[in-house]
């Protein structure tokens, strides 16, 4: 019956939506490659449906034109749809016009297979002196995202422990390990809050306002998976049939699957 279930929801939805956003090195494709369990690329699709070779879309994207609407989807994990803001991190006025309209259309949009389902905002950690950037404020400060929820996806997470241990290391002589893995844990918290990314985000004047956070680390590692940020978004989701859509695309994950019949 549930597998009656998901396909039948499948069909009337379509695939589930996902615009990722974030400056260049973010970690974006990574994330998306995890999320979909593959290490390939992704293939491209116009708003046509035709396909376009992956190097005349990276030669565009160096010339600094991309189109927002093209489609990446993997071929391990049809069931998701992705979008990309790519070059409005680097401050075209036209791109970002580019980007509020795609949000609003689609945000709005009547068909539910046609709206956008989520958006995942990065933040990479290894800048943390520049946490937030120009690019990251104007698209809170003036984005409105409608229904569709934002998640924000702090990358890169491990940058900060060095920083941490940096600072504090002439404390942690003749400390053992396990106070000192404690105390490395307690600075990298207060470099985070240091920040003010949090205060930032939280702030009433913004129009776009996260539904949550999400933290990811060692993304590079094998064994990394996205488990944190497919809950997150889940539970973000405020339609049920897009929730059981979502889950639906990602079955392998039984703890995922538990907690949103539990709720």
């Amino acid at each position: 019956m549930a597998t009656i279930e998901a396909q039948d929801l499948r069909e009337r939805i379509g695939r589930f939506r996902v615009l990722i956003m974030g400056r260049a090195n973010a970690g974006k494709t990574t994330i998306l490659q995890k999320v979909c369990n593959t290490t390939d690329q992704p293939e491209i699709y116009d708003t046509k449906g035709k396909k376009i070779d992956t190097t005349i879309v990276e030669s565009s994207i160096k010339r600094g034109n991309h189109d927002i609407a093209n489609e990446m989807v993997f071929k391990s994990n049809p069931g998701f749809v992705f979008h990309d803001s790519c070059s409005f991190e680097a401050g075209s006025e036209e791109e970002f016009k580019n980007m509020k309209k795609f949000i609003s259309e689609r945000a709005h949009a009547t068909k539910l297979e046609e709206q956008l389902h989520t958006i995942w905002y990065c933040i990479p950690m290894d800048e943390h002196c520049r946490t937030f950037q120009r690019s990251e404020e104007k698209f809170f400060r003036e984005c409105d995202t409608g229904h569709v929820p934002v998640v924000v996806v702090f990358t890169k997470f491990e940058a900060l422990r060095p920083v941490a241990f940096g600072e504090i290391k002439e404390q942690l002589k003749g400390v053992s390990k396990e106070e000192c893995s404690k105390r490395i844990a307690e600075r990298v918290e207060e470099l985070f809050t240091k920040t003010g990314v949090l205060d930032q985000l939280c702030n009433p004047e913004n129009r776009a306002r996260p539904k949550a956070y999400v933290r990811l680390q060692g993304m590079n590692k094998m064994d990394a998976n996205c488990n944190t940020l497919l809950e997150h978004t889940t539970f973000a989701l405020d339609n049920e049939e897009l929730r059981l859509c979502l889950v639906s695309t990602q079955i392998s994950n039984m703890e995922l699957c538990i907690k949103c019949a539990i709720a």
